[in-house]
């Protein structure tokens, strides 16, 4: 164990290295998904996985150095270097982090991949800083510690550097996607919106995409993280809020009632409560 992780006790840093050995476990479950497409031939539309405000609030990326935290696949990872920018994904399953470098290369673009927990991250990379650090769409909840996260960061980005989170909205982690013993089939609370009563323990051999069972590590520990918490550990960090966006909108159909957009992602029906399911921030050092 590297000193970076001992601030959270052997019970957390024992959950992320579960967390490790079931995203190793995941890995060949997604490249195989059609959730994904990776297995069909030619390169992947990796723009499919960013909603066109995304790119609105990024800007010219050309030139400019973009680290992506949490990266799994690179799925996303790659979006950046095919817009010019010099690209670094993170992740801390090394079985993803060689699925994403065959990805890239693949595809025909440069992308550095280092294996690593994200609070490790400074001492994989060293002296190296950013202009854009990118993270978010499933990554927060595997992290127990915000103001540790925060911190990284803030320390990862040069002076006027940015972070772009682009995350599933607390509200949207508050919905069970499957309805409990009698309830019917309406979208209800299921699970904590704010954080305070640790991880929730789970068990599944089946992930969010389509495919075989996940063989082996099965286990996993997620965190709940509410808005609140997310800024407060940002600001204490130093970073400046620039923007927030909360968006009704899904990269893919969460449930199947869900409608397609002109963009190309997927809301609930207009008979539907208007909720945020998705949420966008920015933050400069």
């Amino acid at each position: 164990m590297t000193e970076s992780t001992e601030e959270f006790g052997p019970t957390a840093w024992g959950m992320m290295e579960a967390n490790r050995a079931n995203w190793d476990a995941r890995t060949p479950v997604h490249l195989a998904s059609r959730f994904y497409g990776l297995a069909e031939p030619g390169s992947p539309d990796a723009s499919r996985w960013f909603a066109p405000y995304e790119w609105e609030d990024l800007g010219d990326l050309s030139g400019r150095d973009v680290l992506h935290l949490q990266c799994h696949l690179g799925t996303e990872t790659i979006a950046f270097a095919e817009r010019g920018a010099r690209t670094v994904g993170l992740d801390i399953s090394g079985a993803s982090v060689a699925a994403a470098a065959d990805l890239a290369a693949r595809t025909g673009v440069h992308v550095e991949y280092l294996r690593a927990n994200v609070y490790d991250a400074a001492d994989a990379l060293g002296e190296r800083r950013f202009d854009l650090v990118y993270t978010g769409k499933g990554a927060l909840c595997y992290l127990p510690d915000l103001d540790g996260w925060a911190e990284r960061i803030a320390g990862l980005l040069r002076p006027g550097g940015q972070l772009y989170l682009v995350e599933f909205h607390p509200v949207l982690n508050a919905l069970g996607p499957t309805p409990g013993d009698g309830e019917g089939n309406e979208l209800l609370l299921r699970h904590d919106y704010l954080e305070g009563r640790g991880p929730v323990r789970r068990d599944a051999t089946r992930t969010y995409t389509d495919g075989p069972a996940v063989q082996g590590a099965t286990e996993c520990f997620e965190w709940m993280h509410g808005l609140g918490e997310v800024i407060g550990a940002l600001t204490r960090a130093g970073l400046r809020i620039t923007g927030l966006r909360e968006s009704e909108e899904l990269p893919w159909p969460r449930w199947p009632e869900m409608v397609r957009t002109a963009s190309g992602w997927w809301r609930l029906p207009d008979t539907s409560p208007r909720i945020p399911l998705l949420y966008a921030l920015r933050a400069r050092r």
